[in-house]
């Protein structure tokens, strides 16, 4: 604490001269004691005089400087950033020019996210990954249900055939990376359903998956223009949904199709994907599946009016099915999608070769 009486401010002269009394603002009167304008006690100006205490740092050096040379401003001018010596710069912090020992330099945009595919790529694996003997031997037993129920009836036929649906609606989502996304699942689980309501009313006319299926794309158009997200996503969920809406449809082809055709093309389907998933080359392991398709469909020909001719429809209805299960193979999959897309994604493809096949052998 300053012990010494405050005394009156005098304006401080840098060059030695005598303080000179400061004049008074235009309509303001000088009163008082010297060196205070317009206030008549001295004690009423002294909470407007900036007062120094202490010792301030001098940013150059950082030493200590005493109270008396950090009043050498004058208070009148206008404050004064400390200037560097001619030919100095300011001395850097450290690190600030050079990025650290093991660090890269700053960047702005950050680091996007490396997909699991990308990572395979960059390491020299394939990012195609098969789905294996346990989706396979699902789908197959699912194939001989559908193989199975037509054989009885068509409304035996429906119970696989909505499980099909549902998997398929379900499984593109997860394999297009978008999950949870219930409403386009249910969308186009809603979409099968009426297509086969519609081919049950319409005596199983293909004309019914058709209107179906023009009904769906208007419908999911319509609620992806009402959306509120950014166009890049609303044109992704509007042509996922639209994808699964269609295979999803689609694959209502097995209860258009002939219940025979529907027998040799389901058997032909298990048989190709089993014979996928055996550890062979893909060029060979290809070959072996459509030559055990055909076999297949030769052997459910036999039980129903098709006989060898099933060896025909067996090929084809493979030959689809081996591209539904080289999608779900596509971008480095889950184990996920592998016991949905993996398992009905070849049975849904096969579909309009059963039907087509189908119509042209009977």
């Amino acid at each position: 604490m300053n012990d010494q009486p405050n005394r009156p401010h005098q304006p401080y002269d840098p060059y030695g001269q005598q303080p000179q009394a400061p004049q008074a603002w235009p309509g303001q009167g000088y009163q008082g004691h010297q060196g205070y304008q317009g206030y008549e006690d001295p004690q009423a100006a002294q909470q407007y005089t900036q007062q120094w205490q202490g010792q301030t740092w001098e940013t150059q050096n950082h030493q200590a400087v005493p109270s008396a040379q950090a009043q050498a401003p004058d208070p009148e001018t206008a404050i004064l950033t400390p200037q560097s010596p001619p030919g100095r710069r300011p001395a850097a912090p450290a690190g600030a020019d050079a990025p650290a020992a093991g660090y890269g330099p700053a960047t702005v945009g950050g680091n996007t996210r490396v997909t699991d595919a990308q990572r395979a790529r960059a390491e020299g694996r394939s990012p195609i990954i098969e789905p294996g003997i346990q989706p396979a031997a699902l789908t197959a037993l699912l194939g001989l249900l559908l193989a199975g129920a037509a054989a009885v009836g068509t409304y035996a036929l429906l119970v696989p055939l909505v499980v099909l649906q549902a998997v398929t609606a379900a499984g593109w989502f997860r394999l297009n990376g978008m999950w949870p996304a219930r409403q386009g699942i249910a969308l186009g689980f809603a979409g099968a359903l009426a297509a086969d309501a519609a081919l049950l009313a319409s005596d199983r006319s293909p004309a019914a998956i058709l209107g179906t299926l023009g009904v769906w794309v208007l419908l999911a158009l319509v609620l992806q223009l009402r959306s509120h997200a950014d166009p890049d996503e609303r044109m992704y969920g509007l042509m996922a949904t639209v994808a699964a809406s269609a295979l999803a449809i689609v694959a209502g082809g097995y209860l258009a199709a002939a219940a025979d055709a529907v027998t040799v093309g389901a058997v032909a389907v298990a048989v190709a994907v089993l014979a996928r998933a055996l550890p062979l080359p893909t060029p060979a392991s290809v070959v072996v599946s459509l030559l055990a398709a055909a076999g297949g469909g030769i052997a459910a020909g036999q039980v129903t009016d098709l006989g060898t001719s099933g060896a025909i429809l067996g090929a084809g209805a493979a030959a689809c099915a081996l591209i539904g299960h080289r999608v779900a193979s596509y971008d480095y999959p889950s184990r996920f999608v592998h016991f949905t897309a993996g398992v009905a994604l070849p049975l849904a493809a096969a579909a309009p070769a059963v039907y087509v096949l189908g119509r042209a052998l009977a």
